[in-house]
């Protein structure tokens, strides 16, 4: 895939210790991709229930101003230890989150994000922002949980989807430039269907059995060996629920990619369904990807 040229690493920050995380992991992230790093901090003014004196507010509210200051030069100080050589940038934007991270995809190559926060970035963190920002967003979002694993694979899951086939580009990318393996998991379940097989006569046999969902799997991979011949790829198709088997396989993975906009039932990846339940629950950063998303 290819993203728009020079696009940076993005990441949220808000001060807290989640967000501190996720500063970690874009700058680490930008290193992988070569690509500059940009840390944002929506900052919105906040609303005074009481009347004040004058000469009270200015200073009362440039406290607050001074504080988000503060959280960013934090930020920037961790990012700089992080990738010392990495070119990286910050800004306080005004604004609510959700709009301010929503613009923010529209020029990143990756939004990083905290699974849990203070601030100006309290409610995107596994909250109605994060769920919004990963439904809108216009690039890959990693949403920084559970435990960052220095080893393990890259999971992905695959139901044949769209949306599951970029979320397999971004996640064997992902493993190349980690050295790491790629696991390509497919759950599915007897009514599963797909955009592989739903052209199948409507049997038993076609559409409900291993042989089938193993059939899919291989075709979802079709290619990704050939342009990523270095990074092994380990095939798995069990029955049972996505969202369980994916969770199980975060406890022992670097990372979990899924995408959105696939097909509701146990295989289907539809956000609010298995990748809702990743960012709630994932035992390692999750990645959701948008279907029309742009990644490097």
């Amino acid at each position: 895939m290819t993203a728009l040229a020079g696009a940076p690493v993005v990441a949220g920050v808000d001060g807290s210790r989640r967000s501190l995380d996720a500063v970690e992991v874009a700058a680490a992230e930008a290193v992988l991709r070569r690509r500059p790093l940009r840390l944002v901090h929506a900052f919105a003014w906040p609303t005074l229930g009481t009347a004040v004196a004058p000469g009270l507010a200015g200073p009362s509210l440039r406290a607050f101003r001074d504080a988000a200051h503060e959280i960013v030069n934090e930020a920037l100080l961790l990012a700089a230890k992080v990738a010392p050589d990495t070119r990286i940038t910050a800004e306080i934007l005004n604004g609510g989150p959700a709009q301010i991270l929503r613009d923010e995809t529209r020029r990143a190559v990756l939004l990083v994000l905290g699974d849990r926060g203070l601030g100006g970035f309290s409610e995107l963190l596994i909250g109605s922002v994060a769920a919004q920002t990963a439904t809108h967003g216009s690039c890959p979002v990693l949403v920084v949980r559970g435990d960052r694993h220095s080893a393990g694979p890259v999971v992905a899951g695959v139901d044949g989807t769209a949306g599951s086939a970029r979320a397999l580009d971004f996640a064997v990318e992902e493993a190349a430039l980690r050295g790491t393996d790629l696991v390509a998991l497919h759950a599915w379940g007897g009514t599963s269907i797909t955009e592989l097989n739903d052209t199948l006569p409507m049997s038993y046999d076609s559409w409900s059995g291993d042989r089938e969902e193993r059939r899919v799997l291989a075709e979802a991979l079709a290619g990704v060996a050939q342009r990523y011949p270095d990074v092994p790829i380990h095939r798995e198709v069990m029955h049972g629920s996505a969202r369980r088997l994916l969770v199980e396989r975060s406890r022992s993975a670097q990372l979990v990619v899924v995408g959105t906009g696939g097909h509701t039932g146990v295989a289907g990846l539809l956000l609010g369904s298995v990748s809702q339940h990743l960012i709630h629950h994932a035992a390692c950063p999750a990645v959701v990807v948008r279907p029309d998303a742009s990644h490097p």
